[in-house]
């Protein structure tokens, strides 16, 4: 499993998150306390958004405790909207391309999670993206396949419904072809103003996600695992459930409730 952290707020440098606390997203890649392996060491990536619509991108296969280059960025750069990960691979090859977060147009996106038994439909779920939308598709990896899906159902004007539509096809995929447990995900994707989270699993394992507001309202900080152990304040979101995060708050829906009122 990975581990990844996000933020949306008030501009803030990177390292805050990603490189400086004791239990930050870099020491999470070699001493995860909340997944089932500690280590996340196929590859590193960052998201964040500045003066134009479109994020910036940072992507590489070093473990991130060895990529200098990580450090530097992180330490420089300043932005009010970011999310970083680091890779567990669950199959697929270690390379740039597999690397979250992934980005197309003015969106971000990254997962923790697995579809059971991809590899024995991959060529299906690939066929399953429009030949407009087919240049994006860089990797080989599920996680990707889930924001180009997402994309397709119509993330740009119903981001929340639009990713659980993703998460369903994929679902009735691995239900019909794959393995169990069909779908384990945690999701975050942003356009740069909002930060949306959704938690889900088929079984009694859905991987662990956490929000706190930031002192002073500074902003809002998602992750998965607190970058402190045994830091207070922090809410665990709650299986099932989506969160959608802006200068406004923080808005939890149930995922059924989403879907139900959207019929």
């Amino acid at each position: 499993m990975c581990r990844w952290a996000a933020y949306i707020g008030a501009p803030i440098f990177m390292d805050g998150l990603v490189t400086s606390p004791g239990h930050s997203l870099v020491h999470q890649s070699r001493a995860a306390s909340e997944c089932k392996t500690a280590l996340n060491g196929d590859g590193v990536g960052v998201a964040w958004y500045g003066e134009r619509a479109e994020p910036g991108l940072y992507r590489d296969v070093y473990p991130a405790w060895s990529d200098p280059n990580l450090k530097a960025l992180c330490t420089t750069v300043k932005s009010h909207a970011f999310m970083a990960h680091v890779r567990a691979s669950t199959g697929s090859a270690t390379s740039r391309n597999n690397c979250h977060p992934f980005a197309c147009r003015r969106w971000s996106f990254m997962h923790n999670g697995q579809v059971g038994g991809f590899d024995r439909f991959r060529r299906l779920a690939d066929m399953g993206v429009s030949d407009a939308l087919y240049p994006h598709r860089r990797g080989a990896t599920d996680s990707e396949l889930l924001f180009l899906y997402a994309i397709e159902e119509g993330l740009e004007r119903a981001p929340e419904l639009a990713m659980i539509a993703a998460h369903a096809r994929l679902e009735a995929m691995s239900r019909a072809n794959g393995t169990t447990p069909h779908l384990r995900s945690s999701a975050a994707w942003m356009d740069g103003e909002r930060l949306f989270v959704l938690r889900y699993s088929t079984d009694h394992i859905a991987p662990t996600v956490y929000y706190r507001r930031g002192p002073d309202d500074l902003g809002w900080f998602v992750v998965s695992e607190p970058p402190e152990l045994g830091q207070a304040g922090w809410t665990e979101l709650p299986a099932g459930h989506l969160a959608a995060f802006s200068n406004a708050g923080v808005v939890l829906t149930p995922m059924s409730e989403t879907v139900a009122t959207a019929a």
